[in-house]
């Protein structure tokens, strides 16, 4: 295509020949006012296309770059925004020994048996769609930090039996805006699937128990006991320097404290390099807590620092005080269950209340049954009497009621909300109820669910998430970096042009994306003393085979087909009509309606001109009329697919498929090829809080 008028002689929006959306900057002395112009257009890249990354190498245009980097935005929706999306692009990985762990030795595949994960899988949450009522997400459920090691012992001489893989889950969770009143009666989390919602990085939450209780004299799992083992106590020895660890079926997930996660959010966390390990910062905290997860119920679930006064953002920040206190006699109005041999005779209030009433007699204590052991061997403050005939108080003697909640302002939730938060001590240390209590606050509708109404598109991760630039730096010998957000596994076509008007110069075929990291680079040495203007663009070309689980579709030779084109191949320098089906199994789902209007439809580096959309029922077709140059590149192409965004979205639902046409000098008629699928790119890629 050629290219579009140029708005400034030093600010200029091309379309590439391909269909890419590109934002070129020309000299330093362009005026703030073209700077946001351009930040704008980038903001508004057409869906269903990947964007070519387009900067000029000139010295003074660094803080310009780091302008368009940086986009900001007005106070986001919070269900949305606030998911680590900046680490979907790389690998998942573990540490498999201690020794490995100080080594810096990771891992991208692995197996011990039981647990297999022999193909990389990508990190945290791969997909979210919203509607009024629901935000929906894909995830791997692996960590976007290194996990591991876990040990089965707490002298970490024997590996844990369980080692994490890609989960491929579909989970949702309720709009916020459309929540009720809490209920007076609470929902327990037992008898419901394990996960009790999802942390911001994908991972799942559990509840503070390990699933055995107490009853008749024994302890079991899954129990119908009234006293519950407590699983940061009970197995803690098996988690990793995240706090985490899997189950048998490979779901990694965090009964307490994701202290990993934290520390990638700045939640006052420190790290230690040479140890590779985490702790809580000991200098006084200077901002309120972000939110770490989302609860079923739909209430977000913060760190553990708030505002001092609930409703008063000016009140100072310091940690959540919460509401529970050990039956160790030391706290006012509390009995005293740590001696050997104390008779765990009764339940605390707090329990029987949200349990239906039943009463029920633990084991005493003993080296097998430890004071501790259970989460029953905490009390409540709101049920003990602090002096005479009054109680501690909620907002007066703690912050955190019976379910880790408490009503407050918050910097996403202004005008206030029901909010879980993360118990810790004042040293920093783990407490009960840790996250949340084995007790909802609000009402759980939320769970492993797809969408099965009309959604809009937040994010889409691997295959197709766009890549945007990030940075072009010169240094004092004339060398240009151009730097790019990449996916891992990715190989890199990058080109430079020195006055967007001629032939692109290819630089390199085979970039390949950097390895656990997020950016790539390209150095083209000399550029600078060589070119008075030089512009730079990447494009994916290829993508290693990878672990989509069960729930996704993907690139490499794993993936399953989206688009589905007849004929397949053609000639260069002919013109025919071509048609393009699209799966009913592609993600989002195909226009429901007849005539939608399609907003873009490429081969390779061609438009598909008078394209018309039928719908067939579930799947839908797009035709319209190829006309391939003479010069036209041979071999496969990608097709990209794009609808016009309903009233009231910015974008419409795209789709790609790589390998799905042959441009051959010796085309066969309606030979129809396979490749691999992908998804529509975000309206928001790389979107971190």
């Amino acid at each position: 295509m050629k290219a579009a008028a140029v708005l400034d002689a030093n600010v200029a929006s091309i379309l590439s020949a391909n269909g890419a959306s590109q934002i070129s900057l020309g000299r330093s002395e362009a005026s703030p006012r073209y700077h946001e112009k351009a930040t704008e257009r980038q903001r508004r890249v057409p869906p269903g296309v990947r964007q070519s990354l387009v900067f000029h190498s000139a010295r003074a245009l660094l803080s310009v770059l780091a302008l368009l980097a940086t986009v900001s935005f007005a106070r986001a929706d919070a269900q949305l925004s606030s998911w680590i999306t900046g680490y979907s692009t790389k690998y998942a990985r573990i540490y498999e020994t201690d020794a490995g762990k100080l080594a810096g030795t990771t891992y991208t595949t692995w197996t011990n048996g039981q647990q297999t994960q022999s193909l990389p899988a990508y990190s945290g949450i791969q997909s979210i769609t919203y509607s009024a009522s629901w935000i929906y997400f894909n995830t791997t459920d692996l960590g976007p930090y290194t996990m591991g090691p876990w040990y089965n012992d707490s002298t970490r001489t024997t590996a844990f039996v369980n080692l994490p893989k890609n989960q491929a889950v579909n989970y949702r969770i309720p709009r916020t805006s459309t929540l009720s009143t809490p209920p007076a009666t609470k929902t327990t989390t037992a008898g419901m699937e394990d996960a009790i919602g999802y942390f911001v990085d994908g991972v799942a939450l559990f509840d503070p128990t390990d699933a055995f209780s107490y009853a008749n004299g024994a302890e079991a799992s899954p129990g119908t006991g009234q006293w519950h083992r407590d699983a940061y106590v009970n197995e803690g020895f098996t988690f990793d320097p995240g706090n985490s660890h899997q189950q048998n079926t490979g779901k990694y997930h965090n009964h307490a404290d994701p202290i990993a996660l934290r520390y990638l959010l700045g939640d006052h966390v420190d790290f230690n390099p040479s140890t590779k390990t985490y702790s809580e910062s000991t200098s006084a905290p200077t901002k309120h807590s972000p939110i770490l997860g989302w609860v079923r119920d739909g209430l977000p679930l913060y760190g553990p620092y708030g505002y001092s006064s609930p409703m008063d953002p000016t009140s100072g920040i310091r940690v959540m005080v919460g509401g529970f206190v050990k039956r160790d006699g030391k706290t006012a109005g509390v009995d005293n269950l740590n001696s050997t041999g104390a008779a765990r005779t009764s339940l605390p209030a707090w329990a029987t209340r949200n349990n239906g009433n039943i009463s029920q007699s633990g084991p005493a204590v003993s080296s097998t049954y430890p004071f501790g052991r259970y989460i029953e061997d905490w009390a409540y403050l709101g049920d003990l009497i602090k002096s005479g005939s009054t109680t501690y108080q909620q907002g007066v003697d703690f912050d955190l009621n019976e379910y880790n909640v408490r009503y407050c302002v918050t910097p996403e939730f202004p005008n206030g909300t029901y909010a879980y938060f993360l118990n810790v001590s004042s040293s920093g240390t783990p407490q009960f109820p840790y996250n949340t209590n084995r007790y909802f606050f609000g009402t759980p509708t939320g769970g492993t669910a797809t969408a099965s109404e009309t959604v809009t598109t937040y994010f889409t991760g691997v295959p197709n998430i766009q890549e945007v630039g990030d940075a072009a730096g010169v240094n004092a010998s004339g060398d240009v970096t151009f730097t790019w957000s990449s996916v891992e596994g990715g190989t890199y076509k990058v080109e430079a042009s020195s006055d967007l008007t001629g032939a692109w110069t290819t630089l390199s075929t085979t970039q390949a994306a950097a390895s656990n990291a997020v950016t790539t680079n390209y150095v083209e040495t000399g550029a600078a003393n060589l070119h008075p203007n030089r512009f730079y663009r990447a494009t994916r070309t290829a993508l290693a085979t990878y672990d989509t689980g069960s729930a996704t579709s993907g690139g490499g030779g794993g993936g399953t087909t989206i688009i589905t084109m007849s004929p397949a191949t053609g000639k260069p320098g002919t013109v025919f009509t071509v048609s393009a089906t699209i799966s009913s199994s592609a993600n989002p789902p195909v226009p429901p309606q007849t005539g939608a209007p399609v907003q873009s439809f490429t081969v390779g580096s061609t438009t598909v001109t008078g394209s018309t959309y039928v719908y067939n029922g579930s799947s839908g077709t797009v035709t319209g009329t190829l006309t391939l140059p003479a010069n036209a590149t041979l071999g496969a192409q990608t097709v990209a697919i794009s609808f016009s965004p309903p009233p009231g979205q910015s974008s419409g639902p795209s789709y790609t498929q790589t390998n799905a046409f042959t441009i051959s000098n010796t085309p066969s008629a309606n030979l129809e090829v396979t490749g691999k699928a992908g998804k529509s790119p975000s309206r928001h890629p790389n979107r971190t809080r």
